[in-house]
């Protein structure tokens, strides 16, 4: 307790040595953007460049990230935490008035639905960035154990930290939890230049090229105001070389680089005329959180005709449900009562739809194959288990769409895409968040190298290296995920038999075991053997 006074204390005397502006703040609660507090006022800083004109407020930026969730907010963190960017001006543009929390969220309250389950690699950021600390004081729950099995009762395959010398496989938080403690750790840096401006982004207007210098013309200016080039302020044309964006509140503001963080249906990226593929999956995600007469430290998944269910590890004796299904019946699932909802639930992780997986006369002689099952890969020798009981439901029950999108480029001229702005994956891993954390994570760095090369940040082809390098960790886990959501939406014998020895691979061969743990941890860059 004295630790976490002390904390406190620590944090108001930062917060009394930056100047503060009344506004709202942002942060969304959504399933899409992240979680946030609820008080008023933003921890700023005054620009001192930004000038009057007319009564509309222009202000200058060396990046204007527009979204603050929480990859919008691990972004600007990373830049504040590594020495060659942390002199950037940075803006982080979004209404949503969620960030002025300046506590850290009580233990006590009932756990929030919407939950994020965190990677040792994105964990790594936070402690990178100074935000882990943070989620320490606040609800997080650590799970070392997974089991993925079928409704078809042929195969199951369990996973352990301890298969690759590792305490934990993962870390569910709730998404408020993480963008509090992103926010907190920012403002705690009494060095940082960043400024939280409660408004939407209502237009944006990027400087065409110059063909012959590859500068900004700024023609747009140029016919407003009538005036040559060698008339013009310095300002004025420094100015025409960024991009404008108009913002809800009538302020213009100007920076060098937009970064779109603004989520699945980003406005950025349209205003940037950047495509995307994909498709709507025909199903929806059901979020809740119910709770157990015992604490659960396993993540669970299995997989039902209608799509899988996962009982995710929330802390104390709660657990966080994501269950995927039809559209029509996530409508009925939402609205039937707690004790209908409750044997629903129980029931799918269950017996329902099927028996339950037996080890065989063939599993326990591939249990005597060390050759296969290799030394030290304890799962290979764990039985099947039965998910605890649900006994309750503690929080409302949301549903949201799913669906797979993907942008063509994630650079433009001065604009860069990160987070479900670039990509939108189905949830069955819960890997989407920890592929937008790693998109922050390279950004922030690509940055930082091009600063020590002497580059402009916003130069396309310091942008494309981030896009190379992110395209291809972000394509192959959609790609997985994709696939194996399609593997198990089909009912078929054939197909089943071949699901079934994948799980039965995946639970006895060492190798394999350990590269996917590894994989979906972050720990290595491609799925198998790498």
């Amino acid at each position: 307790m004295s630790t976490f006074l002390m904390r406190r204390a620590v944090g108001r005397n930062v917060l009394r040595g930056v100047n503060f502006l009344p506004t709202r703040c942002l942060c969304s609660d959504v399933a899409a953007g992240g979680g946030g507090g609820a008080n008023s006022g933003h921890a700023v800083e005054r620009d001192a460049g930004h000038e009057e004109r007319g009564g509309v407020t222009t202000k200058q930026y060396d990046v204007a990230i527009i979204g603050g969730g929480m990859v919008g907010l691990a972004l600007a963190t990373a830049l504040s935490s590594i020495p060659l960017t942390k002199h950037l001006k940075v803006a982080i543009v979004d209404p949503n008035p969620a960030l002025s929390l300046r506590n850290y969220y009580d233990k006590s309250e009932m756990p929030d639905s919407r939950v994020s389950t965190i990677t040792p690699a994105t964990i790594s950021l936070f402690k990178d960035v100074g935000a882990w600390e943070h989620v320490q004081q606040q609800r997080h729950a650590f799970f070392d154990q997974m089991q993925v099995w079928d409704y078809t009762g042929l195969g199951y395959t369990r996973y352990n930290a301890r298969d690759v010398g590792k305490e934990y496989l993962g870390c569910v938080v709730e998404n408020k939890v993480l963008c509090s403690s992103l926010l907190l750790s920012l403002l705690q840096d009494a060095d940082s230049r960043k400024t939280i401006i409660p408004a939407k982004l209502t237009s944006m207007t990027i400087p065409p090229k110059s063909p012959s210098s590859g500068s900004s013309t700024g023609h747009t200016v140029d016919k407003l105001s009538g005036m040559a080039k060698s008339d013009e302020p310095f300002e004025q044309i420094q100015r025409r070389q960024l991009a404008k964006l108009e913002l809800s509140d009538g302020q213009h503001i100007y920076s060098k680089l937009v970064v779109g963080a603004d989520g699945a249906k980003s406005h950025v990226r349209e205003m940037a005329g950047i495509k995307t593929s994909g498709w709507n999956y025909s199903q929806s995600g059901v979020i809740c959180t119910v709770e157990h007469t015992m604490e659960n430290h396993c993540a669970w998944q299995r997989f039902l005709p209608s799509g899988p269910i996962a009982l995710l590890p929330i802390g104390d004796k709660f657990s966080n449900i994501v269950w995927t299904m039809g559209s029509d019946d996530s409508t009925r699932h939402k609205l039937m009562s707690v004790d209908d909802f409750v044997e629903a639930v129980n029931h799918a992780l269950d017996h329902g739809y099927g028996p339950h997986p037996q080890s065989s006369s063939l599993d326990h002689y591939i249990e005597s194959l060390p050759w296969i099952t290799g030394p030290g890969t304890l799962s290979t020798r764990e039985h099947f288990e039965v998910p605890p009981k649900v006994i309750n439901v503690v929080s409302e029950r949301m549903a949201f769409p799913l669906s797979l999108m993907h942008a063509h480029n994630y650079a433009s001229s001065q604009v860069v895409l990160i987070g479900d702005a670039a990509h939108a994956v189905h949830p069955l891993a819960g890997q989407g968040v920890n592929l937008g954390f790693g998109d922050a994570s390279s950004l922030a760095k690509v940055i930082a190298e091009g600063l020590s090369l002497g580059a402009d940040i916003a130069d396309l082809a310091l942008l494309k290296k981030y896009e190379k390098e992110r395209k291809a960790a972000n394509v192959t886990m959609m790609a997985i995920l994709d696939g194996v959501q399609k593997a198990y939406s089909v009912d078929f014998g054939p197909i089943n038999l071949v699901r079934a020895a994948a799980f039965h691979g995946a639970q006895y061969i060492a190798p394999l075991k350990k590269s996917i743990i590894s994989y979906a941890m972050g720990d290595q860059k491609w799925p198998l053997f790498s």
